[in-house]
């Protein structure tokens, strides 16, 4: 017969059981024994038991195992368990790390709006801030290049409750995009843009499973001097549709696109501008 010891521990010296929650997918949780706060990415069983994998906002991702009191939650500490089996969980977040408004339906668009040069850059924003557009009542469109762009934010009007916000590839000092750029900003059309040649170098390298985006000499396509360096079919819209099935949130993007983005939906969206 197994004899009982009895817990002698004072009671206000015992731990307080730490409440369990599932490590849902992209909820934030800081590990307490490093301080590494992250986004769950994914929980896995191993032969040395349940780990969850945490990303950081720089990308970084860290491995801990699911232990007892192992992280805090909103300031308390929590034990975190591997989500119940059943059916799919609904995302907490957008793919651009938005809050997801579940059911939300889409808003009546705005007279404000946002062009980007190609058809690429709108399916690539479409791909990660589609969501948000939506509920937001923005829409964006495509211009197939810039070269006419100050015609083209003539004939729009930008006015207070109908602003233009404006992404565009390659804006660097001295550029032809900068200059062009500089003859349309006023008060109601913003013009940012990234510094890659194309969108495609908005994609990180990692993310398509390339070690980086390959230097093009001046004088040739770089969409299909890309292709042949990476040993990729000569067809620039297979190797787009290739890049683009790539992404699957925000974190797959370079911050210096998403930044550009994030402020054109906040210049077009504006408390008080309807």
């Amino acid at each position: 017969m197994r004899s009982y010891s009895p817990d002698l521990t004072p009671p206000w010296k015992r731990s307080k059981p730490a409440p369990e929650v599932p490590a849902e997918p992209d909820l934030v949780v800081e590990e307490v024994s490093t301080g590494f706060c992250g986004a769950v990415i994914r929980c896995e069983k191993t032969a040395e038991g349940p780990t969850v994998t945490l990303e950081d906002r720089f990308g970084k991702h860290r491995v801990f195992p699911l232990v007892e009191r192992g992280f805090m939650l909103e300031g308390r500490v929590v034990t975190l368990v591997r989500p119940t089996a059943g059916g799919p969980v609904r995302p907490t977040r957008t793919a651009s790390g938005s809050v997801a408004v579940p059911g939300a339906r889409a808003r009546v668009a705005r007279a404000g709006r946002i062009y980007v040069e190609g058809r690429h850059d709108a399916e690539l924003v479409e791909r990660v801030w589609g969501d948000d557009l939506r509920i937001e009542g923005v829409v964006v469109e495509y211009l197939e290049g810039i070269d006419d762009l100050p015609a083209i934010v003539a004939e729009f009007a930008p006015a207070a409750d109908a602003r233009l916000g404006v992404l565009v590839d390659h804006l660097v000092p001295g550029s032809k995009e900068s200059r062009l750029a500089e003859q349309v900003t006023g008060d109601d059309v913003l013009i940012v843009g990234h510094p890659y040649i194309d969108v495609w170098q908005a994609v990180k390298p990692s993310s398509v499973g390339i070690p980086a985006w390959p230097t093009i000499p001046r004088g040739q396509d770089w969409k299909t001097g890309v292709c042949r360096e990476l040993g990729w079919p000569e067809n620039t819209g297979a190797a787009w549709q290739r890049i683009l099935s790539s992404v699957r949130s925000y974190r797959d993007l370079e911050p210096e696109l998403l930044g550009r983005v994030e402020e054109l939906i906040d210049f077009v969206t504006e408390p008080g501008l309807d």
